[in-house]
């Protein structure tokens, strides 16, 4: 069993960065690709990005491309996702996810993840 708590979340104004962290403990970490989805009120969970086991490849929503980045630190067990130049539409509840599939493809889509986080709640004022 694979366990995700998310951290970092919060209430910041537009324009701020904010950065989300996600520690994963169960499992070897660096065997799985490791994703970040989020869910506004009323609204589908989305895909927001994708890194894989070592890090070599990555793949982002075009909502947040050129503004989030996602990074994981195999050492520390922790995915993150560093987050600038935020705006109201980026409100949601962030979570972390697992792929332990062992696919080459960076999944995008909820099913493609085995594990997810509670998530945290970034909160963006207009």
């Amino acid at each position: 069993q694979v366990q995700l708590v998310e951290s970092g979340g919060g209430l910041v104004q537009a324009g701020d960065s904010l950065k989300l962290s996600c520690a994963v403990s169960g499992r070897t970490f660096s065997n799985y690709a490791m994703g970040w989805f989020r869910q506004a009120p009323g609204k589908e969970r989305e895909f927001v990005a994708t890194i894989s086991r070592l890090s070599t490849r990555t793949n982002y929503a075009d909502s947040v491309k050129g503004r989030f980045t996602i990074s994981r630190d195999n050492a520390k067990n922790t995915v993150y996702l560093q987050m600038n130049s935020l705006k109201p539409d980026d409100t949601a509840v962030y979570y972390c996810a697992a792929d332990g599939s062992g696919r080459i493809r960076l999944g995008v889509q909820r099913g493609d993840y085995n594990y997810w986080g509670q998530g945290t709640q970034v909160t963006v004022s207009s």
